[in-house]
């Protein structure tokens, strides 16, 4: 497995987004479950990813798949009450830095909960103000 992936699989559920950042790339784009926007940037993307992590409970990766730059990680969580499953899609750089990270998730129910709870986050973040212009 590439070293940015297995530490990756470490620091994502801790909600740490100092440590999310320094594996993304200062261009990363992030596209989420929740709407079809992409985010864009290393510093919006590890802050959308530490409040991620603060709303997944019982995380884990259940299986990994891929090699070289290209890699499917399957994932299961708890949403409040709701279980939910989902794909991380990643694709490192050259430089073995995440490029591309991209969510998929069900059920319906469980991706509806992840948005209201980060909704609710992200509007008491006034990191999230600054952030908001990255959206693409």
């Amino acid at each position: 497995m590439h070293p940015t992936v297995s530490r990756m699989m470490d620091v994502v559920a801790k909600g740490d987004d100092s440590l999310i950042a320094g594996l993304l790339a200062e261009d990363v784009r992030f596209l989420p479950p929740t709407y079809y926007k992409t985010w864009t940037g290393r510093e919006p993307v590890a802050a959308v990813l530490g409040h991620v992590g603060r709303v997944f409970s019982n995380f884990r990766y259940r299986r990994v798949m891929g090699e070289g730059n290209d890699w499917a990680l399957e994932f299961e969580c708890t949403i409040g009450a709701l279980d939910a499953v989902g794909v991380d899609l990643i694709t490192l750089n050259e430089a073995g830095e995440i490029q591309l990270f991209e969510v998929t998730m069900r059920p319906y129910k469980s991706v509806g909960a992840l948005r209201e709870a980060m909704n609710a986050r992200v509007m008491t973040d006034a990191r999230f103000l600054k952030f908001r212009d990255a959206l693409t």
